[in-house]
């Protein structure tokens, strides 16, 4: 239902083109790969195969993004009733790190002029992360040479001298990639020893380069300029053999829709981590002054809304409870003011915020840009309540039990000091006292007992 609703428009504006003409859908990648970007391709994937369309252009210029959304989208290519050709366009586009799994996985790999591919290792275990070895892409490991073909003498399909020193975890993690590259590879007829050098030493290749070692298929300047070659092509699609006729094929480029939009602004980590702090504000407002509803209603759609991108998002949990309780001393801070829970409030929700995002790939962190103001904001909010709070303890009382004890009044009718009525602050109050008291007499507050007050006469001032 889905992909038919995604697909609506090609049904009922290309309908009667699909009947006379081969179908060329396009899908364009232009960015990080993110859970946006997985939604978009997937469903756009499934609505070409309903419309029957001849092949899928996904046009690419990306630096790479995150593992799990790459994986949707090249576990829908490989079960694609369509071909796919992933194409790296236009001049001066890349397709690093999650884009070359991507191509490796496709039917057809192309690149126009000017673009390149490659530094696929993964980057939260790649550079910066294997020890404090440097990155090996421009220089040749001990022992190992190139030879003419670009290959690496001496390095194994399964990694061997290839691999760094690092961590279990470092090597289990950088082999588990090289493998899954391999085996697309292998599936794809590739150039398998390529594919691993990319992921174990960061290398990359340009257009040219990559066709003259059987990366990819074919170099083109544009995609009519790709469809022109690939007229005629044979390719295996899910083990059945394709001739592509490409004569006269109509070009469809499908453009995001509302909910992929929504999706990809819902899963930028900053909106994700303002969303949360949204909805914690809210209902911490709601809860505080019930009645109020609206900040309720919006914190609890925003927080549903940041938990939702978090599921699909790789969240360090330390630095989500760091914030969490950085949050809950700065709300201490406001009701028991010291300003150690404020600055202790502070300390833990900045560094749960650097923390937050467990990745390093660009683009997929809670940037200081956002991280400095709304912690400033929040440090300026909660002094300012504290030093509201501090100012009104050193107040006096203006009203209550405490500030009626001292009142002075004035006594309303002659009594002999068992049971009378006064005056005081301008409302009626029953009084006793261990003395008789006059009509008029000014009496003080000494003590409160229920509704009844204790008095004693006020001592009168000599002029």
């Amino acid at each position: 239902m889905r992909a038919l609703l995604f697909g609506l428009f090609l049904l009922a504006g290309l309908g009667r083109a699909a009947a006379s003409a081969p179908m060329v859908v396009v899908l364009n990648v232009d960015g990080a790969i993110s859970p946006g970007t997985a939604d978009y391709v997937v469903r756009g994937l499934k609505s070409a195969a309903g419309v029957q369309a001849q092949l899928v252009v996904l046009k690419m210029d990306t630096p790479g993004g995150l593992d799990t959304s790459m994986r949707q989208i090249i576990k829908q290519i490989i079960a694609s009733p369509v071909p796919v050709a992933a194409f790296v366009a236009p001049e001066g586009a890349r397709a690093a790190s999650a884009g070359t799994y991507i191509l490796y996985a496709s039917h057809i790999a192309a690149m126009a002029p000017a673009t390149n591919l490659g530094a696929a290792t993964p980057i939260s275990i790649g550079i910066g992360g294997i020890g404090d070895q440097p990155v090996p892409g421009n220089q040749p490991q001990k022992g190992v040479k190139d030879d003419a073909q670009g290959k690496k003498s001496g390095a194994s399909p399964t990694g061997g001298e290839l691999a760094a020193p690092g961590s279990a975890l470092e090597h289990k993690q950088i082999n588990d990639a090289s493998a899954y590259i391999r085996s697309l590879a292998q599936m794809r007829g590739r150039n398998i020893e390529w594919a691993e050098q990319a992921v174990r030493q960061a290398v990359s290749l340009t257009a040219g380069e990559a066709l003259k070692l059987k990366v990819i298929d074919v170099v083109a300047r544009d995609v009519p300029d790709l469809l022109r070659q690939l007229d005629g092509r044979k390719v295996n699609v899910l083990g059945l053999e394709r001739t592509l006729d490409m004569t006269g094929a109509s070009i469809v480029t499908l453009e995001p829709d509302w909910r992929s939009r929504l999706l990809a602004v819902i899963a930028d980590p900053s909106i994700a981590y303002l969303l949360m702090l949204a909805g914690i504000a809210g209902l911490f407002f709601e809860f505080s002054n019930p009645g109020f509803v609206l900040p309720g209603v919006v914190g609890a759609i925003s927080l549903l809304l940041a938990l939702f991108a978090f599921q699909m998002l790789p969240v360090n949990y330390a630095g989500l409870g760091l914030i969490i309780l950085g949050l809950a001393l700065m709300t201490g801070e406001v009701f028991m003011p010291s300003f150690v829970l404020g600055i202790g409030g502070i300390i833990a929700f900045v560094i749960g915020s650097v923390m937050l995002i467990d990745t390093d790939i660009l683009g997929y962190g809670v940037p200081w840009t956002v991280i400095v103001p709304v912690a400033l904001a929040s440090a300026l909010f909660i002094f300012f309540v504290a030093g509201m709070a501090m100012k009104a303890r050193r107040r006096p009382v203006v009203s209550g039990r405490e500030e009626l004890i001292g009142s002075s009044g004035e006594v309303l009718e002659d009594f002999d000091g068992k049971d009378g009525w006064a005056r005081v602050h301008g409302e009626t109050w029953r009084i006793r006292c261990k003395q008789p008291l006059a009509r008029g007499q000014k009496i003080r507050v000494v003590r409160m007992d229920g509704l009844i007050f204790d008095v004693e006469p006020e001592a009168i001032t000599p002029e």
